[in-house]
């Protein structure tokens, strides 16, 4: 039997050590080793929030914005499936907040919580986030302090791919020193103490200048303001990035970090950027509404019982396992030795979204609800169908000819390019989803997006390489009945020998 060919190898050697370090970071001692459920699922607690003005009346645009705090500090990244609703408008309304779980801790009293605004000079900036080295270092993510130097270990160890970290959720001391994240986890902040609040900040609006180019914000400030902001950018202007730039603080996160071009010496502003009207209107609402005059009162904390049965849960499970006989058993009745890979590759792709889970939950909230797992049901067709089209395209080559190594080989390298544009599509279409959701759609978007991520990396590292392993043995070669390629049933004499073998 000859030798596979190296890349064949390396490429599946690489596979079984990333599957082995995902199964030791799911199984790790100490850690949860099974996937967070959700409300549908778990049930969780309920907390109903009234806010009350400290001045004048509550508008819809101050509790939408109150709303829209919430849902960050409960939701992290919009996978940990939390329900933030409104009720009643004005005076009379509320806010319900439904977290999973029913054990979690002083979840009102973070809720409750007024979020502030404040502008501070970044002294750092770092888009590297990864701290392998220094996992753990800052358990409590953000940290505040009365010098750089004091903050340096919290710099260096924070971790802002933990959905613990951008949350928010605290008031940091104005007078202090911050170590924090951006709001999308993208950065981490040394920022200075901050030189303008929230209350500085008399109007902002989103607009477009009269040159047509990109949306910008439009900001108003008072008096103090304007002079804080004077001293500010004259001194910051001209400093090299990114100590230039300063961070919009709100919730004790960073919306954003603009620049100083010049100084800015008449009490009004502009924020300009690559914004959509979109998101030049939400960072105007934050900046507007971000220091909220309303105080927001915990009026009853209760648990709630998960909204499906578990009749329906059992039931729902027994559909996707039902499926998936039914898969494994087309694969193998109709592909035979090519159906014995389709299925341990199936076995390979449900072993990593199930660790997937595990791991995700843990790092950044994921919660897995029912509409979750009908996205994983659906990738089962997804990765089948992966299957199936270069098996298909070994057969054709086979038919026209070819030898069973170069069949392997061309239709490869044909269906690949099939392969990875039908995953494009479902990855394109999720990503839709996931960015213009909320909720259940948008946990489905990202159970959805991850299993075709998955699906990719199984059919060229592990698929590929097997059936390439296989290609090379005396029996697979032989054409018997139970290989999938049996010249009888593809219609032609007989197996093409390799030239030279």
């Amino acid at each position: 039997m000859a030798s596979p060919r190296p890349q064949h190898g390396r490429v599946f050697g690489i596979f079984v050590i990333l599957l082995a370090a995902l199964a030791v970071w799911t199984w790790f001692p100490g850690a949860d080793h099974a996937p967070r459920l959700g409300l549908d699922l778990r049930g969780g607690t309920q907390v109903t929030l009234t806010p009350q003005a400290v001045t004048g009346t509550i508008t819809d645009a101050q509790l939408q914005q109150a709303v829209d705090i919430i849902r960050q500090r409960v939701n992290g990244l919009g996978v940990a499936e939390a329900e933030v609703t409104t009720q009643g408008s004005g005076a009379n309304s509320a806010i319900v907040v439904s977290v999973p779980g029913v054990s979690e801790q002083g979840i009102a009293e973070v809720l409750k919580q007024t979020a502030a605004l404040d502008f501070r000079p970044v002294e750092k900036q770092d888009f590297s986030t990864s701290t392998a080295a220094t996992a753990g270092a800052t358990d409590q993510g953000w940290q505040q302090g009365d010098s750089a130097d004091a903050l340096a270990a919290a710099y260096a160890g924070i971790d802002c791919k933990q959905a613990k970290n951008i949350q928010g959720g605290f008031v940091a001391d104005p007078t202090k020193w911050l170590v924090t994240c951006s709001r999308d986890g993208s950065a981490k902040y040394l920022l200075q103490p901050a030189f303008i609040e929230g209350t500085n900040v008399t109007n902002a609006t989103a607009g477009i200048p009269q040159n047509g180019a990109s949306w910008l914000v439009n900001l108003e400030f008072d008096s103090a303001g304007a002079k804080k902001l004077s001293d500010a950018s004259t001194q910051l202007y001209v400093k090299p990035t990114p100590q230039n730039q300063f961070a919009i603080v709100l919730d004790g996160v960073v919306f954003s970090s603009p620049y100083f071009k010049e100084p800015i010496l008449g009490g009004t502003a502009q924020i300009e950027g690559n914004f959509s009207q979109k998101t030049a209107t939400d960072l105007a609402n934050v900046l507007k509404y971000g220091a909220l005059p309303v105080t927001l009162n915990i009026a009853e904390v209760t648990s709630l019982s998960p909204t499906l049965g578990t009749d329906q849960l059992n039931a729902g499970l027994l559909a996707g396992l039902i499926g998936l006989l039914l898969v494994v058993m087309y694969l193998f009745l109709y592909y035979r030795g090519l159906g014995v890979v389709a299925i341990l590759s199936l076995l390979m792709a449900a072993a990593a979204v199930y660790m997937s889970f595990v791991v995700l939950g843990r790092q950044i909230g994921f919660t897995l609800t029912l509409a979750g797992v009908t996205g994983a049901i659906v990738s089962i067709g997804i990765t089948a169908d992966s299957f199936i089209v270069y098996f298909e395209r070994i057969r054709d080559e086979i038919r026209e000819g070819k030898s069973l190594r170069a069949a392997v080989d061309l239709g490869w390298v044909r269906a690949r390019r099939t392969i990875l544009a039908a995953d494009f599509v479902t990855a394109l279409a999720a990503a839709v989803l996931y960015f213009l959701s909320v909720g259940g759609v948008r946990g489905f978007a990202f159970t959805l997006g991850l299993t075709t991520v998955i699906d990719i990396a199984v059919a060229f590292m592990f698929t590929r390489p097997v059936v390439g392993f296989m290609s090379r043995t005396a029996w697979f070669q032989s054409g018997a009945k139970l290989t999938g390629v049996n010249p009888q049933s593809l219609g032609v004499p007989r197996l093409t020998e390799e030239k030279g073998a």
